[in-house]
């Protein structure tokens, strides 16, 4: 009874799996047949050529009249929709106040504003230009005589500069000085200008020259310490200056015995001329020099007080050991012919 019933469940099951079977056969063959399959071309072998011709961009084709090559442009895509961008030149992008191109020659143009300047107010540094433009300056005041007197001195002289200090620049500031009493009237002032300006010292200029018996060394030598304290109280000098330029006038006494005078020994450290600079500006004038650090260091072996390299590159301007005059200064030229 068992294997009878399993036998005829088997047949049940290929009866109804055979229906199944044959539909999908079927199925298959109609798809083929059917005219849709039709159109489809048979696929293209990669040495044969694809019947579809190429694509020709615009504008290259050599057989359209008037055809030109695209400029170059560079296109920036804007969602202003499905498949547009707004193209923009590359001469706009360039140009764009933001862009790394503008800021590059907007530096250029600042270096070589800044160059310009600097030129025109320190002058190239030449010689031959230098010579130059200050015969060129000589031959426009004498083309035109109403030039003011004031375009031909030093920088640091202004409308404003006190009138004394204005006398001494013409007068006596870079003009060899070869009297010892002088020079030793010209050490005490740069000394007492330090801490201070040469137009309140000049200012005080005679009320020196009372108190130090007109810079005369052998009088001086022989102040007592009444006489120094008398001066500080009397004139409001520091004690300890006038104590520093009573021991500077033994000093200048020992060097008139051994070198003659204090004009021989000081004039010694230039070979008995003096240097001349040829500066456009101001601010190229040092504050010391190597001979001003040289001349320093020997006074100060031989004891002499306030002597320091900034203080004796002042005195040699003053005394004209060196002729620090701008070269349009019209004191240069008379400083030098001395």
């Amino acid at each position: 009874m068992c294997s009878s019933y399993k036998s005829k469940q088997q047949q049940q099951q290929h009866y109804v799996l055979e229906p199944r079977m044959n539909s999908i056969k079927q199925a298959k063959i109609a798809s083929l047949k059917s005219p849709c399959n039709s159109s489809l071309s048979p696929p293209i072998s990669p040495k044969i050529k694809s019947p579809i011709p190429p694509a020709v961009k615009r504008g290259n084709n050599p057989n359209e009249p008037n055809s030109k090559k695209p400029k170059k442009s560079t296109s920036v895509g804007v969602g202003v929709g499905v498949g547009v961008a707004a193209s923009y030149d590359s001469a706009l992008i360039v140009e764009a106040p933001g862009s790394i191109a503008t800021a590059r020659r907007q530096q250029a143009a600042i270096i070589q504003e800044q160059r310009k300047l600097r030129i025109a107010h320190y002058g190239r540094r030449t010689t031959k230009s230098a010579n130059f433009e200050a015969k060129l300056s000589g031959f426009d005041s004498l083309a035109n005589p109403n030039i003011s007197q004031e375009q031909k001195r030093c920088s640091f002289i202004t409308p404003n500069s006190d009138p004394i200090y204005v006398a001494y620049h013409d007068e006596e500031w870079g003009v060899p000085v070869h009297d010892d009493q002088l020079l030793f009237e010209l050490l005490v002032l740069t000394a007492s200008q330090v801490g201070s300006d040469w137009t309140s010292v000049l200012k005080k200029r005679q009320s020196l020259r009372e108190a130090f018996s007109g810079f005369e060394a052998e009088v001086i030598a022989k102040f007592t310490e009444k006489k120094i304290t008398s001066i500080s109280s009397r004139y409001g000098i520091d004690i300890s200056q006038v104590r520093g330029f009573v021991d500077n006038s033994h000093r200048i006494l020992q060097v008139k015995k051994e070198f003659g005078s204090f004009e021989k020994y000081l004039w010694g450290f230039v070979n008995k001329k003096a240097i001349n600079k040829e500066y456009r500006s101001r601010q190229k004038i040092p504050v010391k020099t190597s001979k001003s650090e040289s001349i320093s260091k020997d006074m100060v072996k031989k004891g002499f007080r306030f002597v320091g390299p900034t203080t004796i590159h002042l005195f040699m301007q003053a005394a004209g050991l060196t002729n620090d005059h701008l070269i349009y200064c019209s004191r240069h030229l008379q400083c030098n012919a001395r």
